[in-house]
C-alpha cells in the first residue's frame, strides 16, 4: 500500500488539483519543482503562496504537507528555443506543435523527481499531464509517462508508480475535481474554498499576468494556457457541478 508522494507542483491549476488529491490519499506528501528561467517565472511565486493558504485553510491537510524542493534546472532554458523561453509570439510550428512545446522538459522533470523521490524514500510521483484537453505536447502523453514509469523503477532498482489524476479528464473536469476533493477534505465549505484558492492564488498564464484579474484567476486572457483555463472554468460553473454537489 502507497503511503507518501512527490508531486510535480508548478503552482498551477492542474498541479493544485493534483496536490490536493494526494493529500487525500497518503499519509506524507511532499512537492518539487522547476526553475528553468521559464518565460512565466511568476508561478515559482505563487506556488509558496498555494502552499500556504492551502495550510491555513485546510488544517486536516497540512499536518501530511511537508518538505518542498525547488531545483534549479537553468540549463533547459539554455538549450531550448521556445515562447516559454524566450520573448517570442505563440504560434504553431510545422511539425504540427506550438512553439510552447519545450523538448524533454517532462521527462527531465520525471527523472529528477524520481531521483528526489529516492532519496526521500517517497514511493509515488504524481503530475498533472493531461492528453484530453492539452496543447498537445507527446510528453504529457499516457505512453510516454507509462515509459517513463518503466525505465525510472529500472533504471533506479526501486518500483516508482507515476500518478496522473488529470490523464483523462478535461479542464472544467479538473475544477469539478478540486470541488469535490475539497468538499471531502473535512474543511468546512471546502469545496467553494479550495475552487477559490486556486482562482485567486495558482498562476497558469504563459505571459507570467498578475495584473488581470478574471472569474477564473488572474492572466493576459489570450495565451493558450488562460484559453484552456477560462474555457474549463466557464464549462464548470455552466454545468452547475458544485449546486449538484451541496444537494443534500
Amino acid at each position: 500500500m502507497h503511503t507518501s508522494a512527490l508531486v510535480l507542483f508548478s503552482g498551477g491549476q492542474d498541479s493544485a488539483t493534483c496536490l490536493a488529491q494526494a493529500l487525500s490519499r497518503y499519509q506524507r506528501v511532499e512537492t518539487i519543482a522547476f526553475d528553468y528561467r521559464q518565460r512565466h517565472h511568476v508561478e515559482l511565486d505563487a506556488r509558496t503562496q498555494v502552499l500556504s493558504e492551502i495550510r491555513r485553510t485546510f488544517p486536516q491537510w497540512a499536518s501530511r504537507l511537508g518538505q518542498d524542493h525547488l531545483l534549479d534546472l537553468a540549463v533547459l532554458g539554455e538549450v531550448s528555443d521556445t515562447s516559454l523561453t524566450r520573448d517570442t509570439a505563440f504560434r504553431m510550428e510545422q511539425s504540427g506543435l506550438p512553439n510552447t512545446f519545450v523538448p524533454g522538459r517532462n521527462l527531465l522533470f520525471l527523472t529528477l523527481a524520481a531521483a528526489v523521490a529516492y532519496r526521500r524514500d517517497l514511493q509515488v510521483i504524481v503530475t498533472g499531464v493531461c492528453e484530453t484537453d492539452f496543447s498537445g505536447y507527446p510528453d504529457c502523453r499516457d505512453d510516454t509517462i507509462k515509459a517513463m514509469q518503466l525505465a525510472l523503477s529500472l533504471g533506479m532498482d526501486k518500483r516508482f508508480l507515476i500518478e496522473t489524476p488529470l490523464m483523462w479528464i478535461d479542464k472544467a473536469a479538473t475544477w469539478a475535481l478540486a470541488y469535490e476533493l475539497g468538499a471531502k477534505s473535512g474543511t468546512a465549505g471546502g469545496g467553494q474554498l479550495l475552487v477559490d484558492l486556486i482562482v485567486e492564488h495558482t498562476h497558469t498564464c504563459y505571459l507570467g499576468d498578475r495584473e488581470h484579474r478574471h472569474a477564473w484567476g488572474y492572466g493576459c486572457g489570450t495565451c493558450p494556457a488562460c484559453e484552456l483555463r477560462a474555457r474549463g472554468y466557464e464549462r464548470f460553473v455552466a454545468s452547475g457541478q458544485t449546486r449538484q454537489m451541496q444537494a443534500p
